[in-house]
């Protein structure tokens, strides 16, 4: 009954309100799009499609309206990159980086890192992530700096180059401790991903017992129950780490506990299945991988093995 008092009473201090103390409640009306920012709008939903080629050509359009729109040139090097044309993707990549508001210039210097990932070239991923790496620390935004750490640790790791992985994943943990009263949640948190990082990494240069050790620590690290959400990446981990080491058949009943919805954990399974000797199982896998269009680094180290399987 109150609550329909308090209805009523409302409306009637609506009604009682002059017409402009009405008209400022309302959201403002959103501002139209440029034709050439639409054209980028157009070209977005396109590549979620698949359609990068119909992007490509939005995109050019969008270009030839606005050579310096940065946004045109970021989404061209994306989908190019989805296309495998790397090359031409870092022209446009590039010039999203010259013409970017500093704001959003960071997007762009890590759009080409990956971009340089897509082919595991770790040298020049790096010379651009740590780009944006630097700039969060010279902010004093720890956090965020801990996690293009650990994005580049993995970069490193799906490229080869364990040392470098080793390294970023370690400033990544060195970092997030960097933060004013860290909570215990975070640092269990942060626990977990460092664990996580190690066990990995041990496990492609083939040290088994010791990527097992830091399974142990990293499942030790969500004991305190603070960090419950974590609990999901597990099955990745266990089935990363058994892949590694040359358990196939635990490594394809763990990672088909983990999150299907990952192209990287799909490749994986995919690959399991192909070291099984169960090619028809693998292209399944594979031609699954290519339905994700996403510009990161799960699918950036899943989406050119799978288009060399599926042709």
């Amino acid at each position: 009954m109150h609550s329909l008092t308090r209805a009523f009473r409302f409306a009637a201090t609506l009604l009682a309100l002059p017409a402009v103390a009405l008209a400022a409640q309302q959201p403002a009306p959103a501002t139209p799009l440029s034709p050439a920012a639409e054209l980028v709008r157009q070209g977005r939903r396109l590549v979620g499609e698949g359609k990068y080629d119909d992007a490509v050509a939005l995109y050019a359009k969008a270009i030839a309206m606005a050579p310096d729109l940065s946004n045109a040139h970021l989404a061209a090097g994306v989908a190019l990159d989805l296309k495998g044309d790397y090359s031409a993707a870092r022209v446009h990549i590039q010039r999203a980086i010259e013409t970017a508001a500093p704001d959003v210039r960071n997007d762009a210097l890590r759009t080409m890192a990956l971009s340089y990932a897509f082919e595991r070239n770790a040298g020049e991923a790096i010379r651009y992530e740590k780009q944006v790496y630097d700039a969060e620390m010279a902010k004093l935004e720890f956090d965020a700096a801990a996690g293009i750490a650990n994005e580049l640790g993995r970069i490193c790791l799906e490229s080869g180059d364990y040392d470098n992985a080793t390294i970023w994943y370690g400033k990544g943990f060195e970092t997030a401790g960097k933060q004013l009263a860290l909570t215990d949640t975070a640092k269990d948190l942060w626990a977990f991903r460092w664990h996580n990082a190690q066990a990995r990494i041990a496990a492609r240069r083939g040290k088994g017992a010791e990527a097992l050790k830091h399974v142990h620590e990293a499942k030790e690290a969500l004991e305190s129950g603070r960090n419950p959400e974590q609990n999901q990446y597990i099955p990745y981990l266990t089935g990363y780490v058994a892949f590694y080491t040359g358990d196939v058949n635990t490594a394809i009943a763990d990672l088909q506990k983990a999150e299907q919805r990952d192209p990287f954990i799909l490749s994986l399974l995919a690959q399991a299945y192909e070291k099984k000797g169960d090619q028809t199982t693998a292209l399944e896998y594979w031609k699954k991988v290519l339905t994700f269009n996403g510009h990161n680094p799960p699918n950036v180290f899943a989406r050119p093995l799978a288009r060399k399987r599926v042709g």
